[in-house]
Parts: C-alpha cells; sequence; structure tokens
C-alpha cells in the first residue's frame, strides 16, 4: 500500500498528467518496477458528470478562474483557439476516438527526421502496441451524415479515398449516441481510465486528482522535488518528491510548468531557449453545415465516423455535437472566403449585416447539435507558431502562455478546401455551410491536436529533448505528451502520442 499524500512523500516515478503520455507512462513505469503516482489538475469524470454536461454547460466547461471545474477546456490566444480535455484521462474523456497512423511525409519531415532515427520502423511496432490497447475497430455505421460526406467526396473527386474510420470503441456496447465528444457514460469508448490508466492502478499506482503541479526543483542528493497546488485553491501545496518525472500535461500544461520553472522560479535555469519555439496544430480549420430541415437529427452514430482525402495533404473527417455542444451556435457565421484576415473579417461583418437574420438562425436554432454536421479539415503543412511566457490580455488575465508568430506561416484560418468541402456538403445535404467567428473575425484558427512546444534535438542548440525524451541538462526528466510531437501528423494525433510514449518507456530501464 502506498503511503498518504503527504508533504516529502517520495516515489520512484511522478507523472504529471493522466491524457495519452501520461497513462502510457504510468503503466509502463509500474511494469518494470518503479513505485509511480499521477498527477492530475483535473477530477475523475463519471457517467452522472457526463449526463450533467448535456443539460448544463456549466458542468462541462472547465475554467477555474470562473470557479467552473467541468472537463472540456476552450482556451483562446491571439492566433489559435484551442481545446482539450481535464481529467482523468485527459484528451481521452472528449476525444472522438480516431485513431488514425500518418502517412509518409510524417517520418522524413526534416524537423526530426535527420536525428539518427529511423521514425517509421523505430515507431512501427509501438503504433501497434498502442492500437491493441486502445482496441481500435473500424466503424461500422453509416448514416445520413456519412452518406452527405461520400457524395461530397465523390463531388471533389475524391471517392476512392473515402471510408470508415478506425476508432477506439466497442461497437458491441455502443449506443450510437452520438456523444462521444462529451464522454462516453455508456463506456463503450475506450477512454485511458478503461485501460492503461486503469492496469497501471491494478499494479499500485496511485493517481491524484485535483492537483496542479506548479514547480521542480532538482535536489543535490538526486531527483526532483515537484510542488503542487489545488487548480481552484492555491493555498492547498502538496511537496512531493521523486527520482523521475515525467511531463505529460498536453502542450499547455507542459510549457506553461516549464516556463514557470525556468523563468519564473529559476529552479530549471537550463531548459533550452528553443522552449515554446516550435507549436504546431494540424494545420486545420473547423467548417460546418447546419440542415434546413426542421426536424433532422443527425446525431445518431459515433462521433466522427467517416473520413476521406480532398487531396493528397488534406484530410477531412466529419463530426457528431451531443447538447453539451450547443453553446458553439454561438460562434458560428457565414461561410466567406479569403487568405487576407482583415479582408475576411471585414466581409464577414458586411453579410452579417446584409442578412442579419439569415446570421443569426444557428444562433436561435433550438436543438441545434441534432441539425449540425461540423468537418473537421487538417493537413500535414508545416506551419507553426510559438508560445512564449508572457502577459496575457485575454483570459485568464495574467502571467501565463501567449502565442505569437516568429518564422514560417502561422496555422492557417482558412483553408479553401475546407470552405468547398463545406459548400458541396451543404448542396447534397440541404443546408446551410458556416464558419467559426473565430476564424473569420479574429483570424484564429481552431485546434483540437496542439502539438510541439518540447521538440526533439541534438542538444540544446536545436531541440528542448533528446530522442530519449530526456529534458536535455535534467537527468531524469521526460516530456512524454503532444508537446514531444516534433512534426505535423496530419491526422488526428492520439494514437502517435500514444506509439511515441510507448517507445519512450521502452527506454527506461526497470527500477
Amino acid at each position: 500500500m502506498y503511503a498518504p499524500l503527504v508533504m516529502g512523500t517520495t516515489w520512484d516515478a511522478l507523472v504529471i498528467g493522466s491524457g495519452f503520455g501520461g497513462s502510457v507512462s504510468a503503466l509502463r513505469l509500474a511494469e518494470k518496477g518503479h513505485r509511480v503516482a499521477v498527477l492530475e489538475m483535473g477530477r475523475r469524470i463519471g457517467p452522472s458528470d457526463m449526463e450533467r454536461a448535456t443539460r448544463d454547460p456549466r458542468a462541462f466547461v472547465w475554467a477555474p478562474w470562473l470557479g467552473l471545474s467541468g472537463y472540456f477546456s476552450q482556451e483562446l490566444f491571439r492566433h489559435v483557439t484551442i481545446v482539450r480535455g481535464v481529467g482523468v484521462g485527459g484528451g481521452s474523456i472528449v476525444y472522438g476516438a480516431v485513431l488514425l497512423r500518418p502517412g509518409a511525409p510524417f517520418y522524413v519531415d526534416p524537423a526530426w527526421s535527420e536525428l539518427d532515427v529511423d521514425w517509421q520502423s523505430e515507431l512501427a511496432p509501438h503504433y501497434e502496441t498502442a492500437a491493441q490497447k486502445l482496441g481500435v475497430e473500424t466503424c461500422p455505421h453509416f448514416g445520413p451524415m456519412d452518406a452527405h460526406l461520400r457524395a461530397t467526396a465523390e463531388r471533389m473527386g475524391r471517392l476512392e479515398t473515402f471510408g470508415p474510420t478506425p476508432l477506439g470503441i466497442r461497437f458491441e456496447d455502443c449506443t450510437l449516441c452520438g456523444e462521444c465528444l462529451s464522454g462516453c457514460r455508456y463506456g463503450a469508448k475506450n477512454t485511458l481510465d478503461l485501460n492503461y490508466l486503469k492496469e497501471a492502478e491494478a499494479l499500485g499506482v496511485q493517481v491524484l486528482t485535483d492537483r496542479k503541479a506548479t514547480s521542480i526543483r532538482p535536489l543535490d542528493e538526486g531527483g526532483y522535488e515537484v510542488t503542487t497546488e489545488h487548480p481552484q485553491h492555491a493555498d492547498e501545496r502538496v511537496t512531493l518528491r521523486a527520482q523521475r518525472v515525467v511531463l505529460a500535461a498536453g502542450v499547455l500544461g507542459t510549457l506553461e510548468l516549464l516556463y514557470r520553472c525556468r523563468d519564473e522560479h529559476r529552479t530549471l535555469p537550463r531548459v533550452s531557449d528553443q522552449l515554446g519555439r516550435v507549436v504546431r496544430t494540424n494545420s486545420e480549420a473547423i467548417v460546418g453545415v447546419v440542415s434546413d430541415a426542421p426536424e433532422e437529427d443527425l446525431t445518431r452514430g459515433p462521433a466522427i465516423s467517416s473520413h476521406f482525402w480532398a487531396d493528397e495533404r488534406t484530410h477531412i473527417t466529419q463530426n457528431r455535437f451531443s447538447p453539451a455542444y450547443e453553446f458553439l451556435k454561438l460562434q458560428v457565421g457565414p461561410l466567406v472566403d479569403g487568405a487576407n484576415r482583415t479582408g475576411r473579417a471585414l466581409r464577414t461583418l458586411a453579410e452579417m449585416a446584409r442578412h442579419p437574420i439569415a446570421s443569426t438562425d444557428s444562433a436561435r436554432r433550438t436543438d441545434w447539435h441534432r441539425a449540425v454536421s461540423p468537418l473537421t479539415v487538417m493537413q500535414d503543412e508545416d506551419s507553426h507558431l510559438s508560445m512564449r511566457w508572457g502577459t496575457r490580455l485575454l483570459p485568464p488575465v495574467g502571467r501565463g502562455l501567449v502565442s505569437r508568430v516568429e518564422a514560417g506561416s502561422a496555422p492557417p484560418s482558412y483553408l479553401p478546401q475546407a470552405n468547398e468541402a463545406a459548400r458541396i456538403f451543404a448542396e447534397v445535404a440541404g443546408g446551410t455551410p458556416f464558419n467559426g467567428l473565430t476564424e473569420t473575425l479574429l483570424g484564429t484558427s481552431t485546434t483540437a491536436h496542439i502539438l510541439g512546444g518540447c521538440h526533439m534535438g541534438r542538444s540544446t542548440r536545436d531541440g528542448v529533448i533528446g530522442t530519449d525524451h530526456g529534458l536535455f541538462g535534467y537527468p531524469g526528466l521526460y516530456v512524454v505528451d503532444g508537446s514531444a510531437v516534433s512534426a505535423n501528423p496530419g491526422v488526428n494525433p492520439s494514437l502517435t502520442i500514444t506509439a511515441l510514449a510507448e517507445r519512450a518507456m521502452s527506454l527506461v530501464p526497470s527500477a
């Protein structure tokens, strides 16, 4: 049995975060004989929480500065809006369970292909392990929304690329309720608390909830001291110790912690200047169509059930929303083309002024989630931005992460392929296409697939971590989450993060 959570409790390994990287790390370290604890700033989310979230957005949204302790976070930066899950299981709670492998360009991307690792062959067995553990099945459901997407692919001349998605769902238990993105209260989706974390806890791993890591300090005798706080009650401070620490708090959590340790607490002063310099999305745009049929119900099925490639580098999936996402209807507006951000914003405002009724139809529609067909359009283009440490003018205000464009091209807020697909989908389905207003008015891309910030390199001159995921200059300190993904996979990254975590933990010695 583990000792109670008290000041100074010592472990062999502390894992910060319980998402795909953290859950894999916890299990594999425990299997190697390490005493492991997982720190999760969220709480355990159960069926009753998910049911409440479909009725009350306050039960769904995570915003501690507003007193909201749900499990879905939407955070606005100058150049990107990021959505993520917060709770035991991390992003797996609210992801669409899509488990796709990236194409060949991912493995040979110059961002990491010159690091003396054959990534395609190196990761192949770990992809197999991850797919087996996460229970990949080909989606057997084909409904009206899938038929509309198939017709869209055909109209775009890409029918041969259309097909069902590989999903981490047990379809014998699936009710086809369409609520995957707000949490599966029926236990059919293979969230991490049902596989990696469940097995880790069976081996004695302790998951400590409501614990946000705020500082990491090297100890003179070796190992690290980690200070934690309750995310809503900063005075509830507890300090833990471990020989090894795995940072797996997701891109935002990991970057925030490393910046605080390097630039504010100065406990990790040797962290590379490359920190946060290269942050990627899947270069995506979110578009959609609202059905014109007043009684249309498109929610039957898993959240994401089919996909196709609009061209060699552009991947499109459909989505189903649960009632928990009704608040998003306030964030959509007319479909407007244009890569120039200012011009597109002005045209959007002009369109809304000319057609005020049509432009606000979504906002006034009841049961919007039943009629909407969102499309996620992703590319494997190498667009990126940086996340630096500074003063935030957006909530939560104060010292925190701010986005900047320093080199290369920023993640796009406009993809012509996305708008083309939305228009065609609207024609074949009988509906009205839309863009997100954060993209058209603010010029910010929206992503659930934020990646990078702790990219691999040979030293601190060109990277933050090595190919073993070890933080340069700090033995026993690892980064194992989406921030370690050093190239753009161009598809939903969950399986890739899991495979990378499997590989990273295979390199850690046994206790």
